[in-house]
């Protein structure tokens, strides 16, 4: 089975030869069409963050086709078009109970803790395989998972309609949720250096606005976690706003409670999504057609390509994805 694996920093290869996956009680086996890049891939990309070992197949944003059905699976069949839900959480810690499955304290994390979806075929547990309309396409299927980062992030600013946010960084993640505030009839404003992502958050229905002029926004959306971006949201949040931390670094920054507690400020951190709710509400928005988060991705990378995509993900606008379907079009050729 094919697959495309870290085989060192920044050294991405494609291999033939990995074991096929064989469904386990619980589990189905997907075949994969499509997988997005995000922030955390590049982290394991360039060395940041270890893997349990090498060779290591990354990625975690995507879908495909089940193929197989493990014993005791029987909400789930063969032919059916699937997203996966790549946080595996444990149902039973104290987090998990109270409904904030996202701090699960033993979470399973696909492409991190757990080998990645950049291959043929992967083994899921079936409860965490969502089920999509046939007609949801497969650059579809690649941004349904960060999409749900971006609407958890939203839900949990508490922001409504007509509500005017700010977003630092029109990376993919500050795309989705310029798309996710839009939806619900809120006001996204976007700050970006780079112009070719500015450009793409305006196309998609976001207003572009100076960092030196940002001000008085009742919800700041933090998409990098730097320093230089938590300057730009601590200035640019209105008293009594939230700032939502959704970007990660281990940079300091700086306040102090002097300021926090005198403008009334809430510093909300959003990690991921918890399970249920907001992969099964992303899902219903997608085949709504409330939300078209592949107008967000740059064209299809083939899967040998794959290590130009992740070089250069970090400085082009829109999110890169690997087109794992034409693997599919090769065996129908043999």
């Amino acid at each position: 089975m094919r697959a495309i694996v870290l085989t060192g920093p920044r050294r991405v290869e494609v291999v033939g030869d990995l074991p096929e996956p064989d469904p386990r009680p619980g589990e189905v086996v997907v075949a994969m069409r499509a997988v997005g890049l995000c922030g955390s891939d590049l982290g394991v990309y360039e060395g940041h963050r270890a893997t349990p070992e090498l060779p290591w197949v990354m990625g975690h944003e995507g879908g495909g086709e089940i193929v197989a059905v493990g014993a005791g699976v029987t909400d789930r069949r063969a032919g059916q078009r699937v997203v996966v839900e790549p946080n595996y959480c444990c149902f039973d810690c104290p987090a998990c109970r109270a409904g904030a499955t996202s701090a699960c304290p033993r979470r399973w994390i696909v492409g991190m803790n757990v080998p990645g979806l950049l291959a043929e075929r992967v083994a899921v547990p079936s409860r965490f395989t969502w089920p999509v309309a046939q007609a949801v396409s497969d650059e579809t299927l690649a941004c349904v998972e960060p999409l749900a980062v971006a609407r958890a992030a939203v839900r949990r600013s508490g922001i409504g309609p007509d509500g005017e946010c700010l977003v630092v960084g029109a990376g993919s993640q500050g795309l989705l949720v310029c798309q996710s505030l839009l939806a619900i009839g809120a006001r996204p404003y976007v700050t970006e250096p780079h112009e070719g992502r500015l450009a793409l958050a305006e196309r998609i229905g976001a207003k572009a606005v100076d960092p030196r002029d940002a001000g008085d926004f009742a919800a700041v959306f933090d998409t990098a976690g730097i320093a230089q971006t938590w300057e730009t949201s601590l200035r640019a949040v209105a008293p009594a706003g939230v700032i939502v931390l959704i970007g990660m670094s281990d940079e300091r920054v700086h306040t102090s409670t002097m300021e926090l507690t005198r403008r009334q400020l809430v510093l909300r951190g959003s990690l991921i999504y918890d399970h249920p709710g907001d992969f099964a509400g992303t899902v219903e928005a997608v085949e709504a057609g409330e939300i078209q988060p592949a107008r967000t991705l740059r064209p299809a990378t083939p899967p040998e390509q794959a290590g130009e995509a992740f070089a250069r993900a970090r400085s082009v606008p829109g999110k890169s994805w690997i087109d794992l379907a034409r693997w599919w079009e090769d065996r129908d050729d043999r």
